[in-house]
Order: C-alpha cells, then structure tokens, then sequence
C-alpha cells in the first residue's frame, strides 16, 4: 500500500514539474515570438523612413571592381533617388579611353573577355539590389514564412541580430545587425548565388548615420566566388538637394 502511494505521488510530483517547465517553455516562446514580431515591424519601418529620407539626397558612388585581386577598373557616380525609388547614377568620369594597339585577334579577345566579366558583374550589382536594401514586404513574408530567426550579438546588449533564410532565393541567408535603441541598421550579410547555388555570391554591407538621423549604405562589398570577382562600392559627400 506504501509503495502504491510513493509511486502514486512521485508521478504527481513529476507531472507536475512537466507542466511546470511546459508553461514555462510556452511562455518563453510566445515573448520571443512578440519581441521578433516588433523587431519586425521595427525594421519595416526603418526601411520606409530611410528610403523616403535618402530621396532628398544626392551623394557621391566610387565603385573598384576586382579581378582575382587585382583592380581592373574604377568608377565614379553621381547618385539620386529616382521616383521608382531606385538609384539613378549619372557619371562623373572622362570618357574611356581608345583600346590599346595590337592584333585584331588580340583585341578581339581581350574585348570580349572585358563584356563577359562586364555582363557578370552587372548581374551580380542586380542581385545584390534585391537584398539591399531590406524589402518591407519580403521581411514581412520571410516572418510569415517562419524564416526569421532573432539573435544577440556577443557582448553588444544594444544590438541583436536577425537571420533571415529563403529570402530571395531557396535556401540563402540574411544576417541583419540592427541597433535596438536607435533602430537601424547597422551591417547586413548576405550569403546568395547567381543562377547556379554552386556559383556562390557574397555580400557585406555597412550602414552609416547622416548629421540628421538618416540611415545609408557607407560601403558595400560583392564577391563573385567562382570568378573571384569583387565589387566595392564606397558612398561619400551626401547633399541635400
């Protein structure tokens, strides 16, 4: 009879503690769904607030591309919003120079050597548009989604971080380093690639603030993996227009 007893009461005892630890599980599930809920909704609006921001400005673009590190070519642009709310890029560099003398077989190749990597990097700074900067609507469908995952960042209480995966492309992933208390953004890293996964595309952005709050795009690096191509994309000298 004894024996029925303790085990009658060591079950209620361990059921107890199963509810005890469930309720609490659920509750912390449930806080870290609100907080990434606003987290969210916070970046959202950052988003909106800069873009509409940053149409009152012009600013100055130096873009280095790359190749297998060493610097093939440097451009200089005349940035604005446009009323789509994409860049518009207006150039500040001389005319090019004619190519230099040789064979027209010579010529020919170096030509087209010059369009392929052309091509390759117009496609990369293409899909390095749609992740940057964050699309409100995609962060709101990655939340839906459940591809959002809210992170801390090691020693940094002020900022946290939010992984985000298939944003744009199946199985990619964002990283966005925002700051809770000023909510913006900070960093963004973005692991992609082209039309293949197997041609892996890289990008680190970094965020800088303007004297009247305004969040922008200070720096921004694209790594063609395959190609070992890279794009950096410095922005300076922001004007009110």
């Amino acid at each position: 009879m004894r024996i029925t007893i303790r085990h009658k009461f060591t079950s209620l005892v361990v059921s107890l503690s199963t509810l005890l630890v469930t309720g609490v599980c659920v509750q912390q599930v449930r806080a870290q769904g609100q907080e990434l809920q606003e987290r969210v909704a916070e970046m959202k609006q950052a988003s909106v607030k800069n873009k509409q921001a940053l149409a009152q400005y012009t600013w100055t673009e130096q873009v280095t591309i790359s190749l297998k590190g060493e610097e093939k070519k440097q451009e200089h642009f005349q940035v604005r919003m446009g009323p789509d709310g994409k860049p518009q890029k207006t150039s500040l560099d001389p005319p090019a120079q004619p190519a230099e003398s040789g064979g027209r077989l010579k010529k020919h190749i170096v030509e087209k050597k010059k369009e392929e990597y052309k091509d390759y990097a117009e496609q990369m700074k293409a899909l390095a548009q749609q992740y940057v900067p964050p699309d409100k609507d995609l962060l709101q469908q990655a939340f839906q989604q459940g591809n959002i995952a809210l992170g801390t960042v090691p020693d940094v209480p002020n900022e946290l971080k939010l992984v985000i995966h298939n944003y744009v492309k199946p199985n990619d992933s964002m990283t966005l380093i925002f700051d809770k208390l000023q909510k913006e953004l900070l960093q963004v890293q973005i692991a992609s690639y082209m039309d293949d996964p197997k041609d892996a595309m890289n990008l680190t952005v970094q965020f800088s603030r303007l004297p009247d709050g305004t969040n922008h795009i200070s720096k921004m690096v694209i790594d063609g993996v395959s190609k070992q191509l890279n794009i950096a994309t410095q922005n300076s000298n922001y004007q009110h227009l």
